[in-house]
């Protein structure tokens, strides 16, 4: 019996140890976009640890970019990927190139590299009054070509399509959310491709940006950008009463304007399945955009995601992709500087500001990224006394220096508003050393730039130091294991197994 007892022990040990290692899903789904227009992104696996590392489990790519799509591959995250917008005209002119598109971008990486593709998002915010109709006429069919694309590659039932869609696309003639409706100019168009998507059992996308309401409109009540309570910091702003209902918040007002309007055109809006595909804060760029307003807006919605919290006039929760996951600095800065900074995570995986996510969970920093060697380029002493040699002034380095280098954090309302002339000149020689990678001579400015090796940050301003992207080519292969941990899980397994059949046999 001793022995017999030592076995069903030594089991029970294994078996616990097994379950251990077994990765479990987090309770609570988050999901957010992956931006990839960076100078010097992250490598694409470290990306999926630190999405898997945070609770992230859907993320939205913009465009089907193969490094993200295959680190994805068997990490348990679900993907919506994008067509961008200048594609759009060739996936509307035939359906033939719509099934080389899925066939290419969807079908490979699912069969081939496992990754768990849910959604194609056909175009980014096509109806954007900014592009004058420029993707009015190509969308519909677009999506309509991508549609029966993934249905002849037999995905019809796995991957939905969408199309993402800011705001604008709805209005409300006196701002109520009640007398919202579809914008006059697309009504027609828009009811058709909700219909659209109903009909193939799938999901419409809009984009809702209060951070721009504020920034739009000098006269924009401050404390109506943000969530009322739990942690979200609003709350200070005079309701907008609309019959019985009070909105403390821009956000569930705009979400309920487009309620309003699926409703005005015959569709219950608690069975039309909708997704945020976009909303968050800005940390730098600008007066309205700081680490502290960014970390208010998104602990408010991080709050709501997590407790399933509808809107007034929709109970049913949407699901949300926060965006976004890092900044990215090769973005165009229109319509302003902040672009480049909507990340809730540094360029390199840092962590701007403590957010929870639930459960008891924090945000934590991305692991294994390397940098390039601790130097940084800044204005030689002897400059910056007004000495520069041959009466080289700096001015026209500078902005040499920004014209190649993202120098969004320097100016009014920025992180490093505060440096002086000379600073800003440092900062704008150390933009553009890091984006040339330290290459030789790419700190001369004139003789006006120096190297050292004392780290010129100060304050909110930080002299950040370039990614090492070519010590990372190796993490830019295909992943041959299932998940992170695998060969961790494989080696648990035989380790336990070893020691039942060691003792019992």
């Amino acid at each position: 019996m001793g022995r017999h007892d030592t076995y069903h022990k030594l089991i029970f040990f294994s078996l616990s140890i097994l379950l251990l290692h077994i990765p479990l899903k987090n309770v609570d789904a988050l999901a957010c976009n992956w931006g990839t227009q960076a100078s010097h992104p992250m490598p694409p696996n470290i990306v999926v640890k630190l999405l898997r590392d945070n609770g992230f489990n859907k993320v939205k790519l913009f465009e089907a970019d193969p490094g993200a799509l295959r680190a994805l591959g068997k990490s348990g995250i679900q993907v919506m990927v994008g067509i961008p917008n200048d594609l759009l005209a060739s996936m509307a002119s035939t359906v033939t190139n719509a099934e080389l598109w899925v066939q290419q971008n969807v079908s490979q990486y699912i069969s081939k590299y496992g990754t768990d593709i849910r959604y194609v998002a056909v175009g980014n915010e096509p109806f954007l009054k900014t592009y004058k109709d420029r993707f009015v006429k190509s969308t519909y069919p677009a999506l309509q070509n991508v549609q029966a694309a993934l249905v002849k590659a037999g995905l019809g039932r796995q991957v939905k399509v969408t199309v993402p869609l800011n705001a604008d696309v709805y209005e409300s003639g006196d701002g109520l959310p009640s007398s919202g409706d579809f914008r006059s100019d697309i009504k027609t168009l828009m009811v058709s491709i909700v219909r659209f998507l109903a009909d193939s059992v799938s999901p419409i996308t809009f984009n809702i940006y209060p951070f721009l309401s504020l920034n739009a409109d000098p006269n924009f009540p401050r404390e109506y950008a943000f969530f009322p309570g739990s942690g979200g910091g609003g709350g200070g702003a005079k309701p907008v009463v609309d019959g019985s209902i009070s909105y403390t918040n821009v956000f569930d007002a705009n979400f309920d304007t487009l309620v309003s309007a699926l409703e005005k055109n015959g569709f219950d809006a608690e069975k039309v399945e909708i997704i945020v595909g976009e909303v968050g804060w800005p940390t730098d760029g600008d007066v309205n955009a700081s680490p502290a307003l960014a970390q208010r807006f998104n602990q408010g919605l991080l709050n709501r995601i997590v407790q399933g919290k509808g809107t007034p006039r929709r109970k049913t929760a949407p699901e949300v992709y926060v965006f976004s996951l890092v900044d990215e600095d090769a973005k165009s800065i229109d319509p302003g500087k902040f672009e480049r900074h909507w990340g809730i995570f540094s360029y390199d995986g840092a962590v701007k500001y403590p957010l929870s996510l639930g459960n008891g969970r924090q945000l934590v920093p991305a692991k294994g990224v390397r940098y390039q060697a601790r130097e940084w380029c800044v204005l030689s002493p002897q400059a910056a006394a007004g000495n520069g040699p041959n009466g080289a002034t700096w001015t026209s380095s500078v902005e040499y220096a920004c014209q190649l280098a993202d120098c969004t954090s320097l100016g009014p309302g920025s992180s490093c508003a505060g440096l002086d002339s000379a600073a800003n000149a440092s900062y704008a020689f150390n933009m553009y050393f890091q984006k040339m990678d330290h290459r030789r001579g790419s700190c001369v400015f004139n003789n006006l730039g120096v190297v050292t090796k004392i780290d010129p940050s100060s304050g909110s301003c930080r002299f950040p130091i370039e990614i090492d992207t070519s010590r990372h080519d190796e993490t830019l292969r295909p992943r041959k294991s299932s998940g992170a941990g695998e060969g961790k899980w494989g080696t648990v397994v035989t380790a336990a197994m070893a020691v039942v059949w060691a003792v019992f046999y």
